[in-house]
């Protein structure tokens, strides 16, 4: 059993994978020739990328035998290194960053705010800090990793509270995305007709880890094996916006430190 959700590179997984991976490109323009940090980083796969376009990049994970593993993969990129801790406190200095990312980490955390504060705190001044999460209101089943899933209204408060100025964007996809999305979504809302009374919102997370990946690997089977389009899917079919944001799949926060 894992504690955590870990990249999954099967090819069912592969339109995760590549709106996951959508925010690393995106964030090349902000962090090339940088110094920077990446939160969360697992196994290295995005960071080991962004460091192509950085000064250097370190990786924070709190697993140590996932940093292991990340500082064996990577080890031909001698501008990247990888440290071990659980956040808040985030092990780097103060001031030592030009760029904090953390791309689908904050839901993962219960001290959310304590980690925005850690990160302004980590950050050089005119630092920036880029953010992804997934939009709680287009989740329609509880995912047992996630610890709170934010809204816009909620990320707007939060964030504001911590850094000097933010904007926020949405992550929305094309038509192919979307299909997927909506064949992904009436797949869940059949599994949750056999629960009624949504006993999976209250019974301890943990009670659903198996389940839960047991049923979305299931189902991601399925929508390959329907959906020509699911393998075909690519990061370009995914894009940032302003409109409607509440109906876009992921928040994108952009926080300044003055």
């Amino acid at each position: 059993m894992f504690d955590r959700e870990r990249p999954s590179f099967e090819d069912s997984n592969n339109v995760t994978v590549k709106r996951c991976f959508f925010a690393y490109e995106w964030a090349k323009s902000f962090l090339t020739g940088k110094v920077t940090a990446d939160i969360g980083c697992a196994d290295g796969y995005g960071t080991q990328y962004l460091a192509d376009y950085t000064k250097s990049t370190v990786g924070v994970d709190y697993s140590e035998a996932t940093i292991a593993e990340a500082r064996k993969k990577h080890s031909a990129k001698t501008n990247l290194s990888f440290v071990s801790g659980k956040v808040p406190p985030i092990p780097l200095e103060s001031n030592s960053k030009e760029v904090v990312t953390a791309f689908q980490f904050i839901e993962h955390i219960a001290e959310r705010k304590a980690f925005m504060q850690d990160v302004k705190r980590v950050l050089q001044p005119g630092g920036v800090f880029l953010c992804t999460t997934p939009n709680a209101k287009m989740s329609i089943a509880r995912n047992p990793f996630h610890v709170h899933e934010y809204t816009f209204d909620e990320m707007r408060k939060e964030a504001t509270e911590v850094f000097d100025s933010i904007e926020l964007w949405g992550v929305q996809g094309n038509e192919k995305v979307n299909l997927y999305y909506e064949e992904n979504a009436r797949w869940a809302k059949k599994i949750l007709r056999l629960d009624p009374l949504g006993l999976h919102k209250l019974i301890p997370a943990s009670w659903l880890v198996t389940p839960y990946n047991f049923l979305t690997s299931m189902m991601r089977k399925d929508l390959k094996e329907k959906n020509a389009d699911t393998l075909k899917i690519e990061t370009s079919d995914f894009f940032l916006t302003q409109d409607r944001l509440d109906y876009t799949w992921d928040i994108v926060l952009v926080g300044r430190k003055n």
